[in-house]
């Protein structure tokens, strides 16, 4: 049958020398099914050729059904990580972040290293390596470790890159390293009592570092802040001018949002620095802004005016009797440097007159007073607020005559300087009490409680400025930024007695008082008489100076354009030429 294929016929002939022409054209002719060598190569070829084409046709099709079918199923999220898993973040604690996005605390990745004190054959050895990388660990410490019984002790955490290198080129068995991370603070000093810090093991025991602890340590999303770094740092270095400048023992600032009570800035003094794991005093770790409570003296009559022009029963025009003190069941109370005259209620809050200020309360009687108090948050703790330390008003047993008298010119109830800037911020931006924060917000308006009406509000501001314009808060009227407020000195209670010159000065303010922005808490702890305060210790020589150089330095970086008068002008040329004579 394929005798005939191979007959001579159909083969050339060639005689010997002649050049062999091989047919190269492609043709199913040159193949066959005979089974020698070269037949046997062609259809291998062939077969090779035809299973090529048959895959690479399959995938051309699974490709095309992959990507440009439309009736392909949709794949989920969490379909496409079982895929496509990413490597696990190293650091589990998030970053904090202030309200511009500059990073205020973050963690780094290290190892600690430990012992198998059982798997080292010489710890002696093994203790004098460790000690020359180690400088910081004495010999004798790191051999005790090495010699103990169990089978896991830490020898030193948070290694550097370095310390870790030499370690491991040292190849002893039995040390091992474990990977952690270390919590860093950029700034230092800067945000020590707001923030707080961690201890050994990366979990929070202070500050908001304490108080958010659950939520900085399961989300890798940053925390942001309301606080503004830059504003947090002219503050500190102004209130720290000022407290070297008077010989204080300490002092805080709040700078709020007057309209959010969003908190810019907040200051404590004395601070230290969180990345030092060294033992402080305990001054330096106490937070005087959300835990000191103080009896608040003068500032609180900014409250106990709302509350008679609230209640309807003080007008703006009505006159009080100072000539003489109040005598009451327990206590007199007189003027410091009193006027000694009738006193309308702007002249109460420009004289400070404590003589006005309780007939007001007295006349408003203790119920209302104790309500509105109430309502302005002064009576309460801010357990919502952010950082792990705060601290309760302390409020009198029995509140009778002479309690509502005194509460009317700051004694008799004790409250920290957050709970008066919240409560001063509701009094001078139309009447609405906002619960303070230390949160961005990214609502551009938050709910809040309204606590007085919005007249009230408006005359209350025209009373301010007319204490910083015309009575003892003189040197806080930055020109062109509109400041009012309030001034206050209280005498300390030292084993039950008061004392004149240790005082807590203070002074509360708003700017710009056309529409308020910012509040404004300052507070000095025992300023020192100076020979240019002519031996006084009162607010008005120290603390409003002072709040004074803040406004002036902030305010530009606030964008808050200056508006200036030209009859104010002059008139504050006298008031400064009066100081510096």
């Amino acid at each position: 049958m394929f005798g005939s294929f191979f007959s001579k016929k159909n083969e050339p002939f060639y005689l010997p020398g002649e050049e062999i022409k091989l047919d190269k054209s492609f043709s199913f002719l040159n193949y066959s099914c005979e089974k020698d060598p070269l037949s046997t190569c062609k259809n291998r070829v062939a077969f090779a050729i035809c299973m090529f084409f048959l895959v690479f046709s399959i995938l051309t099709i699974r490709l095309f059904n992959i990507c440009i079918s439309f009736d392909r199923p949709e794949t989920t999220i969490a379909e496409a990580d079982r895929f496509y898993a990413l490597p696990e973040n190293p650091i589990k604690r998030a970053d904090i972040i202030d309200r511009n996005g500059t990073i205020i605390a973050t963690s780094l990745p290290t190892v600690h290293l430990f012992a198998n004190p059982k798997k080292i054959d010489n710890p002696q050895k093994a203790a004098v390596e460790l000690s020359r990388i180690l400088p910081d660990i004495r010999y004798e410490d790191i051999l005790a470790k090495l010699q103990k019984k169990g089978s896991f002790v830490y020898i030193k955490r948070n290694l550097t890159p370095s310390q870790q290198y030499q370690i491991n080129a040292l190849g002893i068995p039995g040390l091992e390293f474990e990977d952690s991370e270390k919590r860093i603070y950029p700034h230092k000093n800067l945000f020590a009592h707001l923030i707080g810090a961690t201890n050994i093991d990366n979990v929070g025991i202070s500050g908001i570092e304490k108080q958010l602890d659950e939520r900085l340590r399961n989300s890798d999303i940053p925390l942001q802040l309301s606080i503004d770094a830059g504003i947090q740092d002219t503050i500190r270095q102004e209130l720290q001018a000022g407290i070297d400048k008077f010989h204080a023992l300490g002092g805080t600032a709040i700078l709020m949002d007057t309209n959010t009570s969003e908190i810019i800035a907040m200051v404590s003094l004395p601070d230290f620095d969180p990345n030092r794991k060294i033992k402080v005093s305990d001054r330096a770790t106490f937070n005087f802004a959300t835990k000191g409570l103080y009896e608040p003296g003068s500032v609180l009559k900014v409250f106990n005016a709302a509350l008679g022009l609230e209640k309807g029963h003080v007008k703006l025009t009505d006159r009080f009797d100072a000539t003489k003190p109040i005598k009451l069941r327990y206590n007199v109370i007189k003027d410091y440097r009193g006027e000694n005259r009738w006193l309308d209620l702007q002249e109460i809050l420009i004289y400070s007159s404590n003589i006005g200020s309780a007939q007001i309360a007295l006349k408003v009687g203790k119920e209302k007073q104790q309500n509105f108090l109430k309502s302005l948050g002064l009576f309460s703790s801010l357990k919502n607020f952010e950082v792990a330390e705060k601290a309760s008003p302390i409020l009198p047993r029995v509140w009778g005559e002479a309690t509502t008298a005194t509460v009317a010119y700051g004694y008799g109830i004790s409250v920290t300087p957050l709970h008066l800037a919240t409560a001063f911020s509701a009094v001078v931006n139309g009447g609405v009490y906002h619960q303070p924060s230390v949160l961005l917000s990214e609502k551009t308006t938050s709910e809040g409680i309204q606590v007085l009406s919005k007249k009230t509000s408006e005359n209350m501001r025209q009373l301010l400025r007319g204490v910083v314009v015309e009575g003892s808060a003189k040197r806080a009227n930055i020109l062109g930024y509109e400041v009012a407020g309030k001034t206050g000195t209280a005498n300390k209670l030292v084993n039950g007695k008061y004392i004149d010159k240790k005082v807590m000065t203070s002074f509360l303010g708003t700017f710009p008082v056309s529409n308020p922005r910012y509040t404004l808490m300052l507070m000095m702890d025992e300023p020192k008489p100076l020979k240019e305060t002519w031996g006084f210790v009162t607010s008005g020589w120290n603390t409003v100076p002072t709040a004074g150089n803040i406004i002036k330095a902030i305010a530009p970086q606030l964008n808050i354009q200056a508006n200036y008068d030209l009859e104010e002008m002059r008139n504050n040329r006298i008031i400064e030429a009066a100081y510096e004579r």
